[in-house]
């Protein structure tokens, strides 16, 4: 089993704090910079930040949903680490300062992947495909955050 990444990234005319904060308010702004991908959302325990228990399902292609359970940690200041209790599945969100007003947000998600023939394509096509997501993500959560 291989590991599988997919990362993205952007700058948000906002400052890091509120970036941050933006996509640590797992009871309010999350849920409303979820593109249509996700579906179920629901914060179990917490609601900001560290100790948050949410789930989803993330629907990566019309075959492929994922059923997520992730337990919500803060290892660093302006880092948000999501770790799926289904499955490998982990994801890390990094807001830094990018200028004056300006922040930079990064998501990376990492998985063992499947072995043989699955796994080759697993690598080859996931990636991108999670990368748009992730995309559409930090494009509402733009939207959001520089009103």
């Amino acid at each position: 089993m291989a590991q599988v990444e997919a990362t993205t990234e952007r700058i948000i005319a906002a400052d890091a704090e509120t970036v941050f904060d933006a996509l640590a308010d797992y009871s309010g702004t999350r849920g409303k910079v979820l593109p249509e991908q996700y579906s179920e959302y629901e914060v179990r325990e917490g609601g900001d930040g560290e100790g948050t228990l949410v789930h989803w399902k993330l629907q990566a292609t019309s075959k492929r949903i994922r059923d997520c359970l992730l337990d919500v940690t803060e290892p660093t200041d302006g880092q948000l680490v999501e770790k799926d209790r289904n499955s490998s599945m982990v994801t890390t969100w990094t807001v830094t300062p990018a200028g004056e007003g300006r922040s930079r947000a990064v998501v990376s998600t990492v998985w063992n992947g499947a072995g043989g023939i699955g796994g080759f394509f697993e690598r080859t096509f996931a990636p991108k495909g999670l990368a748009r997501i992730h995309d559409a993500v930090l494009a509402k959560l733009a939207d959001e955050v520089e009103k």
